[in-house]
């Protein structure tokens, strides 16, 4: 729990904040090789390791941190929380107040610089006072991102993958659709639906809120290859079955259902939709000016949520960050997740070979 409550962006403060976290290989004694792994929109603190108790899913960048890996854990002390508003042991919508009822509709509007706000107070009780690589890919990049121009002291070194500087309209549009979703779900209840039992939830518009984002997630030529107009299975699309695609977004949806809180990914799409460097900080240019890290901006060349031409505003603006790196990948954003191979090239980069 973090030492003092937490101020807000939006007005007024969070009190009892817990955020759950992950840590990987040992500090050093100057505490200068600590690395923060920051997750996307529906992540968690289990980067990698297997499914178990407290972690639904394995983790979600496996490959990546461990002995003889890019993030080296016989080198590197790496930490990985689940982000504040989440829904994996982080204080949000389903947590418990001192009172004994779930936040639920009460809780607080954030942005992504309140989020970072409280992972500078975990890196304060952990003892770390700079980080030698902060890392972030989707949201988690605009985490990265805000450390490095909220705290440029503080991070030694900077991956940003698949963000952009500040959400566009078109990233606004398809958030709100997911956003209205899952408040036109009449089991919503305004966001106070925690008591509901099992099952009673507003489980039908998280689950087509997933859907139409994984759709943002890929590229419309992997679909295609993959799926093309063949139906699932024995299934006949004309006769009330479904097409393998609709197979494979249901799949996606119900996976979500099953490991995620409605009233997070409210609150953590809220956030994205809000994040923009540049607020009251003169504009974009000038915030990023403030960053000293050694960076690294790296795309997907298929992704059409977070499309390069982001990724090159911030490369052409961060100073030292030189040219855009582009993650060569069919499967659209979530490339970034996938080919870890070249993420990891990447990590090499900034700090160099394991």
């Amino acid at each position: 729990m973090l030492e003092k409550p937490l101020a807000l962006a939006a007005g007024g403060e969070l009190p009892g904040v817990r955020l759950a976290y992950e840590t990987w290989g040992r500090l050093a004694p100057d505490a200068s090789n600590a690395v923060l792994v920051l997750h996307a929109l529906t992540g968690d603190s289990h980067v990698v390791g297997p499914s178990g108790p407290g972690h639904p899913t394995p983790g979600w960048w496996d490959g990546l941190i461990g002995p003889g890996r890019p993030l080296d854990t016989d080198r590197w002390f790496v930490v990985a929380p689940n982000v504040l508003g989440g829904c994996q042991g982080s204080t949000g919508p389903s947590s418990v107040r001192d009172d004994g009822t779930r936040w639920g509709a009460a809780f607080p509007f954030l942005t992504q610089r309140d989020q970072v706000a409280a992972e500078a107070q975990l890196a304060d009780a952990l003892g770390i006072g700079r980080w030698a690589l902060v890392i972030g890919g989707s949201m988690g990049g605009m985490r990265a991102l805000e450390w490095a121009v909220t705290y440029p002291g503080r991070t030694g070194s900077l991956l940003l993958l698949a963000c952009p500087a500040a959400a566009s309209a078109e990233q606004i549009a398809w958030a709100t659709v997911q956003l209205h979703a899952i408040r036109t779900d009449p089991h919503w209840h305004d966001g106070d639906y925690h008591g509901a039992g099992a099952g009673g939830g507003p489980h039908a518009g998280l689950g087509l809120a997933r859907r139409l984002a994984h759709v943002t997630y890929r590229s419309e030529s992997e679909l295609r290859a993959r799926f093309g107009r063949l139906a699932q299975g024995a299934e006949e699309p004309w006769r009330g079955g479904r097409y393998r695609v609709e197979s494979y977004l249901d799949h996606h949806a119900a996976k979500l259902v099953r490991r995620f809180d409605a009233g997070s990914y409210v609150v953590l799409t809220e956030a994205m939709n809000s994040h923009d460097i540049g607020r009251d900080r003169g504009g974009v240019a000038a915030a990023l000016r403030r960053v000293r890290a050694r960076t690294l901006v790296a795309g997907v060349d298929s992704d059409r949520l977070y499309p390069l031409a982001q990724q090159e505003e911030l490369a052409a603006d961060i100073p030292g960050a030189d040219r855009v790196r582009v993650i060569e990948s069919p499967y659209g954003h979530d490339g970034f997740l996938i080919e870890t191979d070249q993420v990891a090239a990447l990590v090499r980069e900034l700090l160099g070979p394991s």
